[in-house]
């Protein structure tokens, strides 16, 4: 799970996406079909902080990551972020390097990428 924070990012918008991101029915059951979440699967979370999640390409061929929050406000919010998630989940999180340039190997197993965002919560 790669985790990005924004300006607008707030302490309480944490719960939301630990709560959320726990709770996803993404995992298939017994008939194939997205009905179990991580917890139940007893699976794992890998938290990876990312602030180039908020880039924006709109204006000339360079990224601007100014959407991004600060580092030292960012890094607080990731920490406070994972405990809740390891609280959530029930067992410690294991994490990305906060501000460094890391090689991080992925494999999507399956047709799903999601983008959970708290300023879109429903």
């Amino acid at each position: 799970m790669l985790a990005g924070f924004e300006e607008a990012d707030q302490p309480a918008d944490l719960d939301w996406m630990a709560q959320k991101l726990v709770k996803l029915r993404v995992f298939a059951d017994e008939e194939g079909t997205m009905n179990r979440n991580v917890a139940e699967i007893g699976g794992e979370v890998l938290a990876v902080p990312q602030f180039t999640l908020y880039a924006s390409i709109r204006k000339g061929n360079r990224p601007s990551w100014s959407r991004a929050t600060d580092g030292a406000v960012s890094q607080p919010l990731f920490e406070q972020f994972v405990e809740r998630l390891s609280g959530t989940l029930g067992r410690p999180v294991p994490t990305g390097v906060f501000g460094a340039d890391m090689q991080i190997a992925l494999v999507n197993d399956g047709p799903v990428t999601l983008t959970l965002d708290s300023r879109t919560s429903e």
